[in-house]
């Protein structure tokens, strides 16, 4: 496309002549979410008073557009671009230059400056190239942090501009350990450091510093080393925690068992003696009994049976006291 946009205006310019003033292109990097400056400077601001500025953009699906530019002494913005792009300095006075603040990746692309005055034309093209910082790398230790094994410290950047660079650095002794790797679509953007037969004197904090070019991130590890002894003791210790908590929650159990075993002993207990307490019985006369004989004998027969129920209830009643201290006995011993 360039090639044939060269060839286009050579052409044109050998056809119109002095018409056509200059051509330059140009390639601009900026950083997402600075500030950028497009450069298009010129020299056709004294030649009269019909200076005409137009920038265009091919950023868009639409194909190219107007996005700036200045006429008749006054300035002219996109309707749908308002405030987005601006002129940065004097126009009239040879600088034709746009500010674009807070780049976004969408913003790459290709841009056109052209400036025109008393016939004399400057024809300017811009490619924009937006750079993106690494993103907020992840940092995390594999392998047991133990005397005499291996670990690793990884880190991993997952967003930015490629090709990225990866530098470990031990804080403490500023020790640094510079490693670059090739981020290429058959590699993981992950970088690692290694750490051999790792002793207490390893034990530190380490930060991962990863750059590009258009800037740095980096996050930090503690590697605390511990020997086998000490890991020994922590799952001992684990061990006896969970151990203390499950006894108590048996023993807890168990008498909340207990006691309920208790409870139903006792309902039990009682409704056995409702069911061997006997209502008293009503005795009933026969009316028209009026010799002295029958009521004799009734009242002799009346006498025997009231000495024999008082006997069977004083009977039943020693029986009922004894039940009773058998079954408080029983239960004392229960308790102890």
């Amino acid at each position: 496309m360039r090639t044939l946009l060269r060839s286009f205006l050579l052409g044109l310019c050998s056809v119109i002549g002095t018409l056509c003033q200059t051509v330059t292109y140009m390639e601009v990097s900026g950083v997402s979410e600075e500030n950028v400056t497009l450069p298009c400077s010129h020299k056709l601001g004294v030649l009269g008073s019909n200076l005409d500025i137009e920038w265009f953009s091919n950023v868009s699906d639409q194909g190219q557009k107007v996005i700036l530019s200045y006429s008749g002494g006054k300035v002219y913005e996109n309707e749908d671009l308002m405030g987005r792009y601006r002129f940065s300095s004097n126009c009239s006075a040879g600088d034709a230059d746009i500010f674009i603040p807070s780049l976004e990746p969408g913003d790459a692309g290709q841009y056109i400056c052209k400036v025109k005055n008393a016939g004399k034309y400057k024809w300017c093209y811009i490619s924009l190239k937006i750079l993106v910082k690494p993103s907020e790398p992840d940092c995390w230790i594999e392998g047991d942090p133990i005397v005499g094994r291996d670990v690793a410290l990884h880190c991993k950047s997952s967003g930015g501009t490629k090709p990225m660079w990866y530098r470990w650095q031990r804080l403490k002794h500023k020790d640094e350990f510079p490693v670059y790797i090739s981020n290429t679509p058959q590699l993981e953007p992950t970088q690692q450091l290694v750490l051999q037969n790792v002793s207490s004197k390893d034990n530190g904090s380490y930060r991962c510093v990863v750059r590009n070019d258009a800037g740095h991130r980096t996050c930090d590890l503690l590697l605390t080393v511990q020997s086998p002894t000490n890991v020994a003791f922590l799952a001992g210790v684990t061990c006896g925690t969970v151990g203390g908590a499950l006894f108590l929650f048996l023993i807890c159990w168990f008498l909340f068992r207990k006691k309920k075993l208790k409870k139903l002993e006792e309902d039990e207990f009682l409704n056995e003696i409702r069911e061997d307490a006997e209502a008293p019985k009503a005795r009933l006369m026969k009316p028209g009994s009026s010799t002295s004989g029958s009521r004799s004998s009734r009242s002799g027969s009346s006498s025997t049976r009231s000495t024999t129920n008082s006997a069977s209830r004083s009977q039943r009643t020693l029986s009922t006291q004894e039940t009773l201290h058998a079954e408080t006995k029983h239960h004392c011993l229960e308790q102890i």
